[in-house]
């Protein structure tokens, strides 16, 4: 079959980029060729996408960003047409053991694939998108009051942050220097289904299924604004379509919430579906030692993505939380694996290497 175009999404086989991935490859089956480049890194798993590995349309590549020479074989295979950027380190408590690893990934992979499409490109733009994905933490913390901004300054406070915030700046200059067509965006904290247990909600629905302890930071009054992650992928798709060249969209769920009093809805919800008795597993709340340089409060201002592009979250927090959480119940395998690291086998198993 012949398609309209070839797109990239890197970090395709992650939490978020698994999501795009399939929006694309299902919802542009018949116009899009979709390329999936992934390192297959601890939180990239194909399993996350078994359900469109056949599709004709989809294309899987393993390799890293980091690696100019591959790159280059990779745009000389594929002639990609647009870029979807979501490949990064993204766990802050490892950004502080291992700053270095966030800089080559994040920043130097970055320039590496602006310095690929820009020399593939060679200066015909037309029909061409470079669009880089990227986080609220760059603008650093908020008070109590007001929200971040497309205009925010930015004042990152954690090594993850800083190299995300270098590399929307690369993006930017290249944009500025070179024509580069771009745009970005910056999300607040996601969640939904193949979230690797690391991170908060996934972490604690796996502790409670296997009643461990729920670590919370200080006090547990850190508060962050929550995405539901198939929202996310329909805000990229009207991005990467209609979004502005060389501006940047803020996407938020408009969906506030402080850590401890998210912890314990998700206690009494999974208590609720265990059949467990309430309270059983509030109490294995426990308060740990706060990590260096935690932002107080994130909040974003959606209000450019929704009035120039109609976006606008689908789902309550709620409603979103419970989807999650049956979807983490009725895939235990899926979480058995990655907390095991067998997932890490299907690489081999399905490709053969």
């Amino acid at each position: 079959m012949s398609y309209s175009k070839t797109i990239l999404i890197t970090g395709g086989a992650g939490f978020i980029g698994s999501h795009v991935v399939r929006l694309f490859v299902t919802k542009y089956s018949e116009s899009y060729r979709v390329v999936n480049l992934d390192a297959l890194t601890y939180a990239g798993n194909l399993e996350n996408l078994k359900d469109i590995e056949a599709a004709p349309n989809y294309h899987f590549e393993k390799g890293d960003i980091t690696d100019t020479a591959f790159l280059e074989d990779l745009f000389e295979k594929y002639r990609f047409d647009g870029i979807i950027h979501l490949a990064a380190e993204s766990h802050v408590d490892r950004s502080i053991t291992d700053p270095l690893a966030f800089v080559r990934t994040n920043v130097i992979g970055t320039v590496n694939l602006l310095n690929v499409a820009k020399k593939h490109w060679a200066g015909e733009y037309e029909g061409k998108h470079f669009y880089h994905v990227s986080t609220d933490e760059v603008y650093g913390t908020l008070g109590d009051e007001g929200f971040f901004t497309e205009d925010t300054a930015y004042a990152p406070n954690s090594p993850y942050s800083a190299s995300k915030a270098s590399s929307d700046h690369f993006v930017r200059a290249y944009g500025e220097t070179y024509g580069l067509p771009f745009v970005m965006s910056n999300c607040s904290n996601n969640y939904g289904p193949y979230h690797f247990p690391e991170k908060l909600i996934p972490l604690f629905i796996n502790n409670i299924i296997n009643q461990k302890p729920l670590p919370v930071y200080g006090d547990g009054n850190y508060t962050r604004d929550w995405l539901f992650v198939e929202d996310h992928a329909a805000a990229i798709d009207l991005i990467f379509h209609r979004g502005k060249e060389g501006e940047t969209y803020n996407v938020g769920g408009f969906n506030e919430w402080k850590n401890i009093d998210l912890v314990r809805l998700l206690c009494a919800k999974m208590d609720e579906k265990l059949g467990r008795e309430p309270g059983t597993s509030a109490s294995l709340i426990t308060f740990v030692k706060d990590r260096p340089g935690h932002d107080l409060r994130y909040a974003i201002d959606a209000h450019k993505i929704h009035t120039e592009l109609g976006w606008k979250p689908s789902v309550t927090f709620e409603e979103g939380l419970d989807r999650t959480i049956d979807w983490y119940l009725k895939n235990t395998d899926w979480l058995n694996h990655v907390t095991s690291g067998a997932y890490q086998e299907y690489y081999a198993t399905y490709y053969g290497e």
